[in-house]
């Protein structure tokens, strides 16, 4: 993703590798997508992996961009396997099984604890097919469990909410953006989530690197870094908020990475915590290694109580700032892989679970 400075193979290799889980303490799960590098980022857990008992880690999967059928399109990337131009339904199970074998084979083991369906378009949200495909793939032992992964960026809510009640005898897990700079629109998913008895993974826990503590005004950003697509003054209104937020942090000695992952896991179903971690640029930049401990450091006890929970994210506060992804009742275009207009469906959904989508789901003026 050229988040920050190139790491060389060993290195990357010694941040991914897991601790054991019976160590205790420490990292005991690492995640990959199968289109990141297309397979690069498999092969390198793989490498990471190497040696370990299958049973010391777990170990999460995705799929769903086809990198191998179809043409890479700048910018928005591979397409996703369900894009009529590749196959149609009849093609989505075969699909899923091929790139799962070819993901698991490059990683070198014979099955995910846990596989999500990586950045689904509408099809993938709502079709019977894509999601027997995926059952198949739990019924063949290729993984223990299965999840939803939306994405790239913010949003999707109403569709993960209707792929949980379409899909929820199937689905185990689903990731989602949440961190205290970020608790829109993610936290209103939860309800829905917990009803259907889905476990939520939330990633970019630490907010583009802001929560790592060495991302600065005027910070500089590689070529290509991902982050720049957010606007401008985005770190310094971010530094702002976490000011705020520190003595918190100070108050149950917990560093701003710990107080952004225990802010998360306070929320049912909130059951694991992914942050990105960055090795910035410049000389003074804190050192990838030392976030990982810190991370692995995270102190299993919930410290925050709800009043400081409820503090952070009134200080946090992000509603109505972007356009989200997925059905948005600002889009009324035609419908395209990452956004589409609301139906009636999607209404009616949103009102079972007290959702006004033109208060909670449009950007504000």
């Amino acid at each position: 993703m050229r988040f920050g400075a190139p790491l060389d193979d060993e290195r990357l290799t010694a941040l991914l590798r897991p601790d054991p889980i019976g160590a205790g303490g420490g990292v005991h799960t690492v995640v990959t997508a199968d289109v990141y590098g297309a397979g690069a980022a498999d092969r390198a857990v793989g490498r990471a992996l190497a040696g370990l008992r299958r049973d010391d880690y777990v170990l999460v999967g995705a799929v769903g961009h086809d990198f191998t059928g179809g043409r890479r399109d700048g910018a928005k990337g591979f397409p996703r396997f369900t894009d009529p131009r590749l196959r149609g339904p009849d093609g989505y199970a075969g699909y899923l099984r091929r790139a799962t074998e070819a993901s698991l084979a490059r990683i070198g083991v014979d099955r995910f604890d846990l596989l999500l369906l990586h950045n689904p378009d509408r099809v993938g949200y709502t079709s019977g097919a894509v999601w027997d495909g995926m059952a198949a793939l739990r019924d063949a032992g290729l993984t223990d469990l299965l999840g939803v992964a939306p994405g790239p960026a913010n949003g999707f809510t109403l569709d993960l909410i209707d792929c949980f009640e379409r899909f929820g005898d199937r689905i185990d897990w689903a990731m989602v953006i949440l961190n205290p700079l970020e608790p829109w629109p993610g936290t209103l998913v939860l309800p829905a989530a917990a009803a259907h008895g889905v476990r939520v993974l939330t990633r970019v826990v630490d907010h583009g690197g802001l929560f790592a503590g060495d991302v600065r005004p005027g910070q500089p950003l590689a070529a290509h870094d991902h982050r720049a697509f957010r606007p401008a003054g985005w770190i310094e209104r971010g530094l702002a908020r976490i000011a705020r937020m520190r003595p918190v942090a100070a108050r149950h000695r917990l560093t701003l990475l710990q107080l952004a992952c225990q802010w998360n896991l306070a929320h049912a179903p909130v059951a694991s915590v992914a942050p990105t971690l960055i090795q910035e640029l410049g000389d003074d930049a804190t050192p990838v290694e030392a976030k990982r401990a810190e991370l692995a450091a995270l102190p299993a006890q919930q410290r925050l109580t709800p009043a400081e929970v409820a503090q952070l994210r009134a200080i946090g506060d992000n509603a109505g700032t972007m356009a989200l992804k997925g059905a948005a009742p600002d889009h009324a275009g035609p419908l395209l892989p990452d956004r589409w207009p609301l139906d009636d469906h999607l209404r009616a959904l949103a009102a079972r679970w007290s959702i006004d989508p033109a208060r909670d789901l449009a950007p504000r003026a």
